[in-house]
């Protein structure tokens, strides 16, 4: 077993578990297109996954061969080739219907003669693909059939024999046969710093490699989290074939458009100047997620909640202080975006991708908007329990401690009622924030001078509208930035390129908020009921009895869900 110790972890765990005797069939899923690095850290080597387990995983075996529906069958050498023409001389099907049965022929002959095999079988979720086996095609159930009967057969089980299976997305596969007793899945990872700064080490010489980088090695591996190795080889080679050395501008949107691509483009970069400086109101809030800025800048991950729930009335800025966060920050924030897909299987797939790409980046910051909406429920039903299995892939993600500090969720909804408990509780979504409209004439007037940075409109003087001073209407920041945006709007209409007091007063007195009362309580209840800490609340609600407030928004729910 010290051999082991010179290749990556999942190649250790993969000979511990077909050295204890009962497995002969294993499931490689992940990272399985990139290169392997083996020989250890001061030495290191990088080959393709199929020549790392076929010259070094399985050297020792007289024969190894792969298949896939494309190429068929094919051999790591002529010795292979000789053994299968003893059974097979002609040429030989590409199908798996044909190929199985002939396959079957060949290991229990050389098996019997006391030979050693393995066999690759490559692109597997295009062999047993996901889906009811009752309504799969004749030879997806017969090559199901055929995986699970090697996998506990006791003369293949006895012998030195393994199949191994290659798959990027392991929920692409026939649900039997990944939960399967008799099979063992195995996730191949992204490469972690270490390896990447090995790789990198092993692309060029010091001396090239400042040629073609102006960013140092040590700093390219810390930075290429999320990336694997194929990624990084074409970042250097793009910079060495083009004679324009990488930057730190240009690997931050290299970056960006590698993962994104990688995830299917379903994942989404935030990339925001603005910092929580930027943030009117919300000041009890503002400082706490800066005692998280501070904490995850003095690597302090333990301290730090697995997650947020950021709930509150429509227009009160949640993703926009969502995003603040993340210009503060310092680390990386992406948004989840609609993985859903009408395929059986494609939404598991797309999830699993995502979610093994965000481990990979970490120290990360994930955002959900509508995640009420977005995340599903246990329980759900009506669409073949993609919903429920999408819930328990996340909240299972969500709940590893590990990744304390590391990765942190913000969950946000103005409708926190909605929100599973499972994605609420102590250990997901720890902390709970609520946001309000202002409340205060100085929280308004902040409100306002934010809303009119933001909008970039340029203005004769710097009065501020009596209906804001003045409280008469009630106005979310939404509403601010709409009432800004008609008055620049009828300024362009007579010509003018600044927006005068006159048109600023008439813009904001002529604005009508939308008016959605009932819901605009039941939202803000909601959001009262769901804080965590009193300091958060307005404080008119800081010591209110919370049994009154829930009985007013059940009472609200009712209502509303008649009046819709």
């Amino acid at each position: 077993m010290s051999a082991f110790k010179l290749y990556p972890p999942w190649a250790g765990e993969l000979a511990r578990k077909y050295l204890g005797k009962t497995l002969n069939q294993f499931i490689l899923h992940g990272n399985i297109r990139d290169k392997v690095m083996m020989g250890g850290l001061k030495n290191p080597v990088f080959i393709s996954l199929k020549d790392f387990l076929s010259h070094e995983l399985f050297a020792s075996r007289d024969m190894v061969l792969f298949y896939d529906r494309s190429s068929g069958i094919h051999f790591r050498d002529e010795r292979s080739l000789a053994e299968f023409r003893k059974i097979a001389p002609s040429r030989w099907p590409a199908d798996p219907g044909r190929v199985f049965p002939l396959l079957e022929e060949f290991f229990r002959s050389r098996v019997a003669e006391h030979k050693s095999i393995a066999c690759i079988v490559d692109f597997a979720e295009t062999i047993v693909p996901i889906g009811e086996t009752g309504s799969a095609g004749t030879e997806d159930r017969n090559a199901l059939v055929f995986l699970q009967k090697w996998s506990h057969d006791p003369l293949l089980l006895s012998a030195d024999f393994t199949l191994v299976l290659l798959s990027q997305n392991l929920s692409d596969l026939n649900r039997n046969l990944v939960q399967s007793p008799h099979n063992a899945a195995i996730e191949i990872g992204l490469p972690g710093e270490k390896e990447r700064k090995a790789y990198i080490g092993s692309f060029c010489s010091k001396e090239e490699f400042r040629l073609i980088s102006s960013v140092p090695a040590d700093t390219l591996g810390r930075q290429s989290a999320g990336l694997n190795l194929i990624n990084i080889q074409g970042l250097l080679s793009g910079a060495r074939e083009n004679k324009k050395k990488l930057t730190y501008s240009s690997l931050t949107g290299n970056k960006k458009e590698l993962i994104e691509a990688e995830a299917y483009d379903l994942l989404e970069f935030v990339d925001t100047r603005r910092k929580l400086d930027d943030v009117a109101g919300h000041r009890h809030v503002r400082e706490h997620l800066r005692m998280a800025v501070k904490a995850i800048k003095n690597n302090r991950p333990e301290v730090m909640p697995m997650g947020y729930l950021v709930c509150g009335p429509v227009g009160t800025g949640k993703t926009y202080l969502v995003t603040c966060f993340a210009g503060e920050v310092g680390i990386p924030m992406v948004k989840l975006k609609n993985f859903r897909s009408q395929w059986q299987g494609v939404t598991e797939g797309n999830l699993e991708k995502i979610l093994s790409l965000i481990q990979a980046m970490a120290p990360v910051a994930v955002m959900i908007d509508e995640a009420d909406a977005y995340l599903g429920k246990r329980e759900s039903s009506g669409d073949s329990g993609v919903s429920s299995r999408v819930f328990s892939q996340i909240a299972q993600f969500m709940s590893n401690t590990e990744n304390r500090g590391k990765i942190v969720w913000f969950l946000m909804t103005a409708r926190p009622d909605l929100m599973p408990v499972d994605l609420k509780r102590q250990g997901r979504a720890e902390e709970h924030l609520a946001l309000f409209p202002p409340s205060s004439q100085e929280e308004r007037e902040e409100l306002y001078r934010v809303m009119v940075q933001k909008t970039g409109i340029r203005l004769t003087d710097d009065q501020i509208p009596e209906a804001i001073r003045q409280g008469t209407q009630s106005f979310s920041g939404a509403d601010m930035e709409a009432a800004l945006t008609r008055a620049m709007f009828q300024a362009s209409t007579e010509g003018k390129r600044s927006v005068s007091k006159t048109i600023l007063e008439e813009a904001f007195l002529d604005f009508i908020p939308p008016s959605y009362p009932d819901e605009i309580e039941l939202q803000t209840l909601a959001a009262i009921i769901e804080c965590t800490s009193h300091s958060l609340l307005p404080p008119g609600y800081r010591h209110a009895d919370r049994s009154k407030l829930a009985l007013r928004l059940e009472e609200l729910k009712r209502k509303t869900s008649l009046s819709n």
